[in-house]
């Protein structure tokens, strides 16, 4: 490629060195000035008086040493990344003298840096001036042409001085020009002469083989040099660049004109360039190895960089004078003129580049570019976005979009977006919001934005393929715009294929209204997911499922949940010419547990039809395994989801009851909650019908293992008009008294007598207030027949009420007459007589006992006893002395007794009947302080004198006595 079609830029600031001081720019343009070296932070400058002299970033003299003592030093090499320094000085009188130097080691003697060796380089006795200097980094192998064509490579250990070998390894008629080293696996002498390109190996596989022709073309003294970064030979000629590697020659770049110097800076070559004159000299080379004429000072030169691989010129500039070298050092560019001045080339920075790039509009280099320098993925995306920005500005919104797609991840999307707006522009708009999503940048808006372009478009199969495609974005915003946009199956697969199972039933109830579906979507699910949903939509479900509904209940509140499975469906042939709906397409990437044993949804109509084949044998595979272990709800909370559906809410009640394992105070809601039901449907039935559920809730409240509570049973009976329900509870509470006081509330005479009949040998309290309700009214009365005597008997026999009770009931009204209590009357008071003598004699008794006990008790504390036993009461023999004699009467032999000297002796005949009576009166002593006792009595007792009576006798009111 020609240079003339390359872009041609100003990427370098370019100044003259200013000098510190007259000495420091003397020497450029001294006579003596003979070459030139820069490396290690430092500029080498040789003379021809074997002088170097070291100057520092400043361009001040820092060091100088004598070098050589004979001969001017015309080349000097510094190793990159080492102190060493190498040197040659020629006078063509001798051979020339090369020196490796240290500078880093002094010399004890001369203070300067110490030599390490110094060798005279052969060239067969053939006096002619060094044209080029190579080394390796390790100044094991050095290479030194000569002007007569004859090249010597020096081997051994210079920098220890251990001894070297030179051998003359070429010769050519052609004076050499450029000799480069390229290390690998074997160690390749590049050679440039005026006429030819070649190579040679020194070391490796290879070595000793004559030099290797590469072309016939060869080059001027300097145009040869190495590209460090890539080890490739560089060759300017007059017609063009060439490069040489491994395999020989590379490309080449077309630029005319004779070529003066070639150096690499970088990435970039730099070329020197002489104004093509009619009649070229042909001792212009042999010119540069002597000097050149005065004349040289007045023509002027070119000098360009050029980026060979991204094919641009960076710098060009023509100069009034000749270059005399090119060099590099502190990370920038020197050039130094034959008049002696010295000019800085200084890199711009990538952004300056880049903006030079941009006025140009020449993006493409400026992406090539920042990638070639290898610039972080941002700082490419911002070239990127720039690019867009201007194919979008010229009307190429496809190439525009293709940049916006890669600077993606670093651009803001809203600026993309907004360019992208107008309907016309909607399929780029789709690509870029598509890209988002893969990239995992998409935010809600981007997911709505993109779901309704897809929509305005009428796009199903991108949906779809979007939905499919398992691309990142925001699943809430995607379900919601399908649901909004009437994509009702896509958003179910989505939410299915999300595991969204919440959302999936909120769909199909909500939007689809496809109910059975739904419930059988919940019956698949897990214990804690069905039920969840289940009692969300319990009310939805059984207004339109309600049997299917309602077994799903009972199932879940017994405990026998099992998640509902698909039976395995025999292969069916496929309907020829059909192709499958969207819903299809989506089921096929649902996994098998989530789809549904058929297709085709049922109606509500079709709740109660039988089972197909699939589905039963489903049935009987969920039968076969055991429930799920899950929390079993409490029944209670179903309630609130059967309003306005008492049947399924009476067997769903019924079934909960039918179960063992159910605890007392689930069982307790359960009965009261089935009772109102059955009490509720009958009050809205008449006749037989009415009958049937007041009967089912009496049989209800017969049951022996019913748990409710009496006072809801009556409120329920009670606002339910149900006289039977408040009987059998009241029954149950051993409220009999408050059943008889209803019927008597009720003016109910023969449910009175038919309730004191019942309940009146339990309850003897009843007879009273029977009493009280047959004489409170003359209807009454003539109702209870001769019921009122019975009950007048009753109350006599059991002594319920006092006769003056009786008769002051009766005296309340004027119902009750005289003759209706005559005989009751006469009765009473003839037993009241003969009790009252039956006392009174019971009263003379007492008294007389007392006076004898009384007299008896005197004559012992008053008189003297005769005793006249003649036998012992203990043993019966005969009394004889020693005898014991007791006021009771009785005698004993005192050996009978068992007891000698105790003054407290005791009759054993009476001591027994003693102890009782002492026992006994301990005992009322200790009664007499239980005051609660004696009430407590008083309470229970029906003859409260009597009962005062007896304890008065035991000493209960008795007043204490101080001892």
């Amino acid at each position: 490629m020609a240079l003339t079609s390359w872009k041609t830029f100003n990427f370098f600031d370019v100044s003259e060195v200013k000098f510190a001081d007259s000495e420091s720019a003397s020497l450029f343009n001294s006579p003596e000035f003979s070459s030139i070296a820069s490396g290690s932070e430092n500029i080498f400058l040789g003379s021809s008086d074997g002088q170097i002299r070291i100057l520092s970033s400043s361009f001040k003299v820092i060091r100088t040493f004598h070098a050589h003592d004979s001969g001017s030093i015309t080349h000097i090499k510094q190793i990159a990344g080492t102190s060493l320094l190498i040197t040659i000085s020629e006078d063509l009188s001798n051979d020339p003298v090369l020196k490796v130097w240290a500078l880093d080691k002094p010399d004890k003697k001369t203070g300067g840096p110490k030599c390490l060796s110094s060798i005279s380089v052969s060239n067969g006795r053939k006096q002619f001036p060094v044209s080029a200097l190579a080394t390796l980094d390790n100044v094991s192998q050095l290479a030194v042409g000569f002007a007569n064509g004859s090249v010597t490579v020096i081997r051994g250990d210079l920098i220890n001085d251990r001894g070297a070998k030179q051998r003359t390894v070429f010769e050519s008629e052609e004076p050499i020009t450029g000799v480069e080293f390229r290390e690998g696996p074997t160690t390749t002498l590049y050679l440039a002469t005026t006429g030819r390109i070649l190579t040679l190996t020194i070391s490796g596989r290879g070595q000793g083989q004559p030099a290797k022709n590469l072309e016939d073309n060869g080059c001027g003294l300097g145009c040869m040099t190495v590209d460090s970064d890539s080890g490739d030979i560089v060759v300017a000629r007059d017609d063009a660049i060439y490069y040489y590697g491994v395999n020989g020659r590379g490309p080449s770049y077309a630029y005319e004109g004779p070529k003066q110097l070639v150096r690499t800076f970088g990435d970039l070559v730099a070329l020197v360039t002489q104004p093509r004159t009619d009649a070229a000299s042909k001792t212009s080379i042999l010119r540069k190895f002597i000097g050149g004429g005065a004349e040289d000072r007045y023509r002027s030169s070119t000098f360009a960089l050029l980026d060979t691989d991204l094919k641009y010129v960076a710098h060009t500039e023509m100069l009034p004078s000749q270059i005399r070298t090119v060099f590099t050092e502190w990370g920038d560019l020197f050039l130094l003129t034959i008049d002696g001045k010295l000019f800085r080339y200084h890199e711009k920075s990538l952004n300056q580049k880049l903006e030079i790039l941009y006025q140009r509009d020449l993006y493409v280099l400026a992406i090539n570019l920042a990638q070639k320098i290898g610039v972080d993925t941002a700082q490419r995306n911002v070239i990127l976005r720039r690019y867009g920005d201007y194919l979008h500005k010229k009307g190429d919104y496809d190439t525009a979009m293709q940049q916006y797609l890669k600077a993606i991840d670093n651009t803001e999307p809203s600026q993309v977006i907004r360019k992208f707006l107008d309907s016309q522009r909607i399929n780029n708009l789709i690509e870029y919001l598509e890209e988002l999503h893969e990239h995992d940048k998409a935010t809600i808006d981007h997911t709505t934005l993109l779901l309704n372009c897809y929509a305005k478009l009428k796009d199903t199969d991108k949906l779809e393929a979007f939905i499919k495609s398992g691309t990142n974005f925001d699943l809430e915003t995607a379900i919601a715009m399908c649901r909004q946009g009437g994509y009702h199956d896509q958003a179910v697969f989505l939410s299915k294929k999300h595991g969204e199972h919440d959302r999936v039933v909120d769909i199909l109830i909500e939007d689809s209204k496809r109910y059975d579906e739904a419930l059988d979507y919940i019956h698949r699910r897990e214990p804690d997911v069905a039920y969840s949903n289940l009692m969300r939509y319990a009310r939805v479900l059984l207004e339109n499922c309600p049997n299917d509904t309602t077994q799903l209940f009972i199932e879940y509140y017994v405990g026998q949940y099992r998640p509902k499975k698909d039976a395995p469906v025999a292969p069916t042939q496929a309907t020829p010419g059909g192709a499958a709906s969207a819903v299809q397409n989506l089921a096929s990437f649902i996994p098998l547990p989530y789809r549904q044993a058929t297709a085709t949804p049922s109606s509500a109509a079709q709740d109660n039809q039988p089972l197909t084949l699939a589905t039963e044998e489903a049935a009987a595979a969920a039968k076969a395994d055991p429930p799920r272990e899950y929390k079993v709800p409490k029944p209670r909370t179903a309630f609130s989801s059967f309003v306005d559906h008492p049947e399924q809410f009476i067997v769903f009640l019924e079934a909960c009851l039918n179960e063992a394992d159910i605890n007392e105070t689930d069982k307790v809601d359960l009965h009261t909650t089935l009772f109102e039901i059955y009490l509720d449907v009958a009050g809205s039935k008449t006749g037989q019908e009415k009958q049937k559920w007041e009967f089912k809730a009496k049989t209800l409240l017969d049951g022996q293992d019913i748990s409710m509570d009496a006072s809801n049973v009556l409120l329920l009976s009670h606002l339910s008009d149900f006289r039977d329900g408040t009987v059998l509870v009241r029954e149950q509470q051993g409220l009999r008294f408050d059943i008889f006081r209803s019927y008597a509330s009720a003016g109910d005479t023969a449910s009175v007598i038919k309730a004191l009949r019942k309940y009146g040998p339990e309850e003897p309290q009843l007879y009273p207030a029977a009493l009280v309700y047959f004489t409170s009214s003359p209807k009454i009365l003539q109702e209870a027949g001769s019921e009122l005597d019975v009950v007048l008997k009753k109350i006599d026999e059991d002594g319920l009420m006092a006769p003056l009770q009786v008769i002051q009931t009766l005296s309340t009204n004027a119902t009750a007459t005289m003759g209706m209590v005559k005989k009751y009357l006469s009765e009473t008071i003839e037993r009241e007589r003969k009790e009252i003598s039956n006392n009174r004699r019971l009263i003379e008794s007492y008294r007389g006992e007392t006076d004898a006990k009384r007299k008896e008790m005197e004559e012992l504390s008053t008189k003297s006893a005769v005793f006249q036993t003649r036998r012992c009461s203990a043993c019966g023999g005969s009394l004889d002395l020693p005898t014991v004699h007791f006021l009771c009467k009785h005698s004993f032999h005192q050996r009978c007794l068992n007891q000698v000297g105790d003054a407290n002796v005791e009759c054993p005949k009476c001591a027994p009947t003693n102890n009782n009576i002492r026992a006994f009166r301990k005992a009322q002593e200790e009664s007499a302080d239980r005051h609660d006792m004696f009430l407590d009595t008083l309470q229970r007792s029906r003859d409260k004198f009597g009962t005062i009576s007896e304890f008065f006798g035991r000493g209960v009111m008795t007043a204490p006595t101080s001892e």
